[in-house]
């Protein structure tokens, strides 16, 4: 590019509007990688914490020392918060004379499908942001290159004889509008799709962890109640 054609000073250069939806864009892909970032790191850490979790969980300890153990980190969510819930709700139910089985089983699950959903919210955080800004953020550079065109050829309207050398800088201003749109909404959707993947894919495990504590504990019950 020579230096009258350089983006920088075509931005520059062009109508107010369309520097106010530029530095729009900027600022909307700024804020969008702070989520991807942030987003990125919940979720390993809730992976990474699952793991841990499930092989101390299945490595044949007793239960109550393991409640014990995490009853001591205030830090806790994911699977852990599930197993935490479940298994207070658990002892909860054992103090109770008077209820079935079935009955302390219902309370246990219910207990552990509202952390479910709490921890599914938590994880989703953020996830509608990024949806927003790969379906408007193309749009909106788009009204931006709109824009510019509609002066670039009113431009030529408003002289004799035209050149391409006349129009040029106005319809590369608006171009840039369209692929400063492109820029901050196509990371944005690879990471809404990846991001909602991994998301499903915890879900499917906090459910699949909530059936197998629920048969370990149901089995407790029935053992405490025969005694």
């Amino acid at each position: 590019m020579t230096a009258q054609l350089s983006v920088s000073h075509l931005i520059l250069q062009a109508s107010g509007l369309v520097q106010g939806i530029l530095l729009t864009l900027l600022l909307i892909s700024v804020a969008s990688w702070a989520v991807i970032l942030g987003k990125r790191w919940m979720l390993s850490r809730t992976r990474g914490q699952a793991d841990r979790f499930e092989e101390r969980f299945w490595s044949g300890g007793a239960l109550v020392d393991l409640h014990a153990v995490l009853g001591r980190n205030k830090e806790v969510g994911g699977i852990v918060e599930l197993f935490k819930v479940g298994y207070e709700e658990f002892i909860r139910q054992q103090q109770v004379a008077a209820v079935t089985v079935e009955d302390a089983l219902a309370a246990m699950q219910r207990a552990m499908r509202v952390a479910q959903a709490r921890e599914v919210e938590r994880l989703e955080g953020g996830l509608a942001f990024l949806a927003t800004v790969g379906s408007t953020s193309p749009y909106i550079g788009l009204f931006g290159t709109v824009w510019g065109i509609m002066n670039a050829f009113i431009a030529i309207g408003n002289v004799k004889q035209a050149s391409i050398a006349m129009v040029a800088p106005g319809i590369a201003e608006a171009l840039i509008a369209t692929a400063m749109g492109l820029f901050a909404a196509i990371p944005a959707v690879v990471a809404y799709n990846f991001f909602t993947h991994q998301v499903e894919r915890l879900e499917s495990r906090f459910n699949t962890f909530a059936e197998e504590l629920t048969g370990i504990l149901e089995r407790s019950l029935r053992q405490h109640r025969t005694r």
